[in-house]
């Protein structure tokens, strides 16, 4: 701040400060003029948050290129205001091409939920533990016959081969034995 001749206070004007290059120019600066450049980038994007990062974005360029510019009047803001419109303009031609770019996109294959197949894994499981307690429970020729033909699918003729019985024995052990798991599965 400056005195005048007759004590009276004058601000420095934006040419000098821009001149001195400084922090504390460059802050005087910002609080001088970020309001202004907040509202017009608003009004160029119609966001909040756009018009914050615009303004970010302008008084970092204004900053980075502060050794290279030279104020024609003593105003920065003209100046300002073409930053962010340029910047603008560069948001949304960039914002434009990521959306074409994404509409090309094949829409992701629908994937499924991995708690539904955990939760089939586990019912399956359970399941199971039940089959295996119930074909336990059955006597002693059932259960040879289920686990060979049930569980282990092995043909009528192979089962009465290995266990040295007839074909009939095995059909009349193998429908007695799921009767009884059908009666023992319905009970639990």
């Amino acid at each position: 701040m400056q005195l005048t001749g007759l004590g009276v206070p004058v601000e420095p004007g934006d040419a000098d400060l821009w001149a001195r290059g400084d922090r504390e120019a460059f802050a005087v600066l910002f609080e001088r003029h970020a309001q202004a450049v907040w509202n017009h980038a608003y009004r160029l994007t119609g966001s909040w948050a756009s018009a914050e990062d615009l303004t970010s974005a302008t008084f970092l360029t204004a900053w980075r290129k502060r050794a290279d510019l030279t104020l024609v009047r003593d105003s920065a803001l003209p100046w300002l205001f073409t930053v962010a419109g340029n910047l603008a303009r560069d948001e949304h031609r960039g914002r434009t091409r990521r959306l074409r770019l994404l509409r090309r996109m094949p829409d992701p294959a629908p994937v499924s939920d991995h708690a539904d197949g955990v939760a089939d894994r586990l019912d399956g499981e359970a399941r199971l533990r039940l089959i295996i307690d119930a074909v336990r429970a059955l006597p002693a020729a059932q259960r040879q016959v289920v686990e060979l033909c049930l569980l282990g699918e092995l043909p009528v003729a192979d089962a009465a081969a290995l266990l040295e019985v007839a074909e009939v024995t095995v059909r009349a052990h193998l429908s007695r034995a799921r009767a009884r798991l059908r009666a023992l599965l319905e009970e639990k």
